[in-house]
């Protein structure tokens, strides 16, 4: 791996290994590299890849790097999405398949593409998402950690660790609605939705491998909370430390690299 790659913090907490870098442009190349290395392992031992994407800002340099990787046969793989907002038209750009298919589909040609259709009867879509999801196990989920601790929309108070569900919908706490504010995807919070779809914390757990990303400044503390305090459905990102494949890249920022003992 290019030498401005290489991680100035390697750590691990519970199982939950740690990787921070300098940039975000090398978490971002650092990170793609890994889930790289992921599909090539599955696609030789399987044949075939089943992948989940988050979709958001602090994706934008995993995505990058995805789409200029060399040696991966898309054509193997079938993605999915994480989470989707309710009631947004079908074509406008805020929704989570439209970021994806711009950042990242239309650019390396998935074989099949899953979309989550909140159109029309939201629970419906839920029992066929999640129907869709159980064919066969997910291999590979590429997840953020919002500015509230949450993973997909599994929201502090939403959030149940032992979900019977796959997919399920949800009303959007107030933070969580600012942070698409303070990400520029929309000009207000009156105009976040309020309710979405999302992959529930199990789903997202049963995953063979999580890769997570999460850059900038305003993840900081939420990444605090997730490394240090309890394992807690209060902050459901530290559930990640339970995983027995999970790594974690950051940039120095979202990090907070002085305020970690040793570090």
């Amino acid at each position: 791996m290019d030498a401005r790659w290489q991680p100035v913090v390697q750590t691990t907490v519970d199982h939950l290994r740690i990787r921070v870098y300098k940039s975000r442009d090398a978490m971002g190349a650092a990170a793609a590299a890994e889930v790289v290395n992921k599909m090539k392992e599955v696609q030789a031992r399987k044949g075939r890849v089943r992948m989940v994407f988050a979709a958001a800002p602090s994706q934008n340099e995993l995505l990058m790097h995805l789409c200029r990787a060399e040696g991966v046969d898309w054509s193997c793989v079938e993605v999915f999405h994480m989470d989707e907002y309710i009631g947004l038209p079908e074509d406008s750009p805020q929704r989570f398949s439209y970021y994806l298919q711009e950042h990242l589909f239309r650019h390396v040609h998935p074989g099949q593409v899953q979309l989550i259709r909140p159109d029309g009867d939201p629970e419906r879509e839920c029992t066929r998402y999640a129907q869709l999801l159980s064919e066969a196990p997910i291999d590979i989920v590429c997840l953020g950690i919002g500015e509230n601790g949450h993973i997909a929309f599994n929201d502090p108070g939403v959030a149940d660790f032992n979900d019977p569900a796959v997919v399920k919908s949800v009303c959007l706490d107030e933070k969580c609605r600012q942070q698409q504010v303070n990400d520029g995807c929309f000009p207000d919070l009156a105009s976040v939705p309020q309710t979405a779809l999302t992959l529930t914390v199990p789903a997202l757990m049963s995953a063979d491998h999580l890769i997570g990303v999460v850059p900038g400044p305003t993840k900081r503390e939420a990444v605090r909370r997730a490394l240090t305090g309890p394992v807690s459905e209060d902050c459901p990102a530290s559930i990640l430390r339970r995983h027995q494949d999970g790594v974690l890249y950051l940039d120095t920022v979202a990090y907070g690299v002085s305020e970690y003992a040793g570090d």
